[in-house]
């Protein structure tokens, strides 16, 4: 009897140290196909099961979670949902992440490894910590003067804090209300397939993730060159500059749309915005140096991220010279994204140095303990202190004088470039309408805010694209929340 009693009990050993093994097997060695298998809810539950951390913008949440009572038990929701949009993006039961709320989903979610009390403690404890918060750079001020002023309108703005690349305000125009996204029922999905069917494009954040032609913006990129190529040596010399100019090597001849440009010195082209003196100067200075200056001003970039993508900017270095006369002037492949026309702008308001545009300040646990800050950025040349001085010069002339009257602002300085750009086959597109800028109280050393604004559906004429046109008084009003005016 006893050997039966042990031979059970040896028995039962064995069945338990095979379930140990199969423990083991499916705890270990297949955990990460079993949490990977569509049919496992358990981590998309755990997921939704707390309040998610918010995004801050100037002190506030523009973030929140709602107590749904349902399985995936805590939606997102936003508030100013449509004017946030192109910082926040969305994050939704049923489509994923995007923008901030992707970057940034580990720290919100409360997933990221650094929130742990202990290196491994989530893992091991098989719980996770409340989401922690992100503090943005955006300005909510200056953020609803770009919204306001473009809700008439198609297009974006961007703007930066030259002294140390914080972006101040971004947006695009048509927006959408990120809530709508949120959940995983019918309202998520007939509102998925009627944003993505809108020819409009809400979604599109067009600050970072569009370019367009700069057109005639470009101009300070393609002066700042001829200046430190030594091309240009003096602004108010007369320029070898006949009008029409016929591009090299064709006979393509290019015009102005506006009158005094032959011959005229740099200064008065660039108040006058003569394509044909500045196409000259591209010529002149060559496609190396033109690349080189494009790219120190961050052109040809694919890494950059703000912390999410954006797109690249570029200029194209195999052109031949016809070709370079037009992407000297904003044209041809010369494409840009808004950013990267504010970190034009910023880099002339900065004494020619550009800094890494970034969006996040820092971030915190939910209790407030900092996880991570901006901290320095890198910061590279994109042209001779003396020739940003000079160009500073000239961009103050096109708002005193110019086409960029409209972005005056009374007991400020403020500089300006106005860009009309054509696209569409055959140049058949409504012109967008570009406006950069800089401004700084008169009263202080250097200036506090950068502005690049794009409107797509302006008014096709040179006149309504200027001082009392679209896009030079949005990026006024931008200028203005920054400076307190």
């Amino acid at each position: 009897m006893t050997r039966h009693i042990r031979h059970a009990a040896l028995f039962c050993a064995l069945l338990l140290a095979a379930l140990l093994v199969n423990a083991a097997r499916v705890q270990v060695l297949r955990a990460d196909a079993y949490d990977a298998n569509p049919a496992n809810r358990r981590e998309v539950i755990a997921r939704y099961q707390q309040p998610r951390g918010d995004i801050l913008v100037g002190g506030r949440p523009v973030t929140g979670s709602r107590d749904t009572g349902e399985h995936l038990r805590y939606e997102r929701t936003y508030r100013d949902g449509p004017l946030y949009a192109p910082v926040t993006g969305f994050s939704s039961q049923e489509y994923g992440t995007s923008l901030l709320e992707d970057t940034e989903d580990g720290l919100l979610s409360g997933t990221a490894p650094v929130l742990a009390p202990l290196p491994l403690w989530n893992e091991f404890t098989r719980s996770r910590s409340a989401g922690g918060k992100v503090v943005t750079t955006i300005d909510p001020a200056a953020q609803r003067a770009a919204y306001e002023g473009l809700r008439s309108h198609k297009g974006a703005v961007a703007a930066v804090e030259p002294s140390t690349g914080r972006i101040l305000a971004l947006v695009s125009v048509p927006s959408y209300d990120p809530e709508l996204l949120s959940g995983n029922g019918t309202t998520a999905r007939r509102a998925w397939a009627r944003l993505n069917a809108d020819p409009g494009r809400p979604m599109l954040n067009r600050a970072v993730r569009r370019t367009y032609p700069p057109g005639s913006t470009f101009k300070v990129v393609t002066a700042a060159a001829a200046l430190d190529a030594g091309v240009v040596t003096d602004l108010d010399e007369p320029t070898d500059s006949p009008d029409p100019y016929t591009l090299p090597g064709t006979t393509t001849r290019l015009t102005n749309g506006s009158r005094g440009c032959a011959d005229a010195s740099v200064r008065e082209a660039f108040v006058r915005s003569c394509n044909t003196v500045f196409a000259g100067l591209g010529v002149a200075t060559g496609v190396a140096g033109m690349r080189a200056a494009a790219e120190d001003f961050g052109f040809n970039d694919a890494d950059l991220r703000v912390p999410f993508r954006v797109a690249r900017s570029t200029f194209d270095p195999t052109v031949d010279r016809a070709q370079l006369a037009l992407s000297s002037i904003g044209q041809y492949n010369t494409r840009a994204t808004p950013l990267q026309m504010a970190m034009v702008a910023a880099a002339v308001a900065s004494g020619g140095q550009v800094r890494e545009p970034y969006l996040v300040e820092r971030t915190t646990r939910a209790g407030g303990g900092t996880v991570s800050t901006a901290g320095a950025r890198p910061v590279r040349r994109a042209m001779h202190p003396a020739t940003a001085m000079r160009m500073r010069e000239l961009m103050r002339g096109v708002v005193e004088e110019g086409t960029g009257t409209g972005a005056a602002i009374p007991g400020a300085v403020v500089g300006g470039k106005t860009g009309t750009a054509q696209h569409g086959l055959g140049n058949s597109g409504t012109p967008y309408a570009w406006f950069v800028s800089w401004a700084q109280r008169e009263e202080e050393m250097e200036p506090r805010v950068a502005v690049a604004v794009v409107v797509e559906d302006a008014a096709a004429n040179r006149r309504e694209i200027s001082g009392g046109g679209t896009a030079a008084p949005i990026a006024r009003a931008v200028m203005e929340a920054v400076l307190g005016r």
